[in-house]
């Protein structure tokens, strides 16, 4: 049944990779101007007359989407209430800008949007990433504020670093990539729409990254802005991107407002 409906909603050429643990179904596909294979999770019992939040997962570089679904068989993790899963295919090294912001912002939201049964708002919308993921999610987010109502850093930085799109970026374009600023620019419209954030740190980066991340979400408190810090459990060291997937999900449950 799940299958039936995903090959009726998806573009020609999106194929079934694999059955998840609970009955969900995971498709492999390109979206429009991408030559790489993204992937789309569908939740079990998927169907065109529900409409479902989702939760975009940006992989760190270099990296692709099998980050999250083989590395850290993200499926399995995945239960009540259902909601689908996009991971887009990004840059292979750089960063989440340019180019890349723009083919999330406009192309990627709009196609799964029109292809799939969603919640078409903010509200059914949460953007997450991994390492510089992380960063791309905080950033893109920031930047495009009423597209997501969530926006989570697993082990991210929030600093722009010169490279890729941004490698010859004159200080100002740079200002305009700093999710600290962005943050303060934007905290009455993120108050308003009730935005949420989510921050984890003590991975696999180093003291620099930690508190980098520590000092964000100290920014977040100050501007009265709902977020969650979660920082690896000693008992975890070492397996900092497995520890951090449960309480991940649980909070692009919670910001999901359906």
């Amino acid at each position: 049944m799940v299958a039936a409906f995903a090959a009726a909603a998806l573009l020609a050429g999106w194929t079934q990779a694999s059955t998840a643990p609970n009955g969900g179904s995971l498709w492999n596909g390109r979206f429009p101007n991408d030559a790489r294979a993204s992937s789309i999770y569908l939740p079990p019992g998927y169907t065109q007359t529900e409409r479902y939040p989702v939760l975009y997962l940006l992989h760190g570089l270099p990296g692709s989407p099998a980050e999250y679904w083989n590395a850290l068989q993200l499926a399995r993790h995945l239960g009540e209430p259902p909601f689908i899963v996009v991971t887009p295919s990004g840059p292979t090294k750089g960063e989440w800008a340019g180019r890349w912001e723009r083919y999330v912002v406009d192309e990627v939201v709009p196609w799964v949007d029109a292809h799939l049964s969603t919640i078409r708002s903010p509200r059914g919308r949460v953007l997450e990433g991994l390492s510089a993921g992380g960063y791309g999610a905080v950033d893109i987010g920031l930047r495009h504020p009423r597209v997501f109502g969530g926006l989570g850093s697993w082990d991210g930085y929030f600093t722009p670093l010169r490279d890729g799109p941004l490698v010859h970026a004159t200080r100002a374009q740079l200002t305009a990539h700093d999710p600290m600023l962005l943050v303060r620019e934007e905290a009455a419209t993120l108050r308003q729409d009730g935005t949420q954030f989510y921050v984890s740190a003590g991975g696999n980066h180093g003291a620099i990254r930690t508190s980098g991340s520590l000092a964000f979400a100290h920014e977040l408190s100050r501007l009265q802005l709902p977020h969650e810090l979660w920082l690896l459990p000693p008992a975890d060291t070492g397996h900092f991107w497995s520890a951090t997937v449960p309480t991940a999900l649980h909070f692009a449950r919670s910001a999901f407002r359906t």
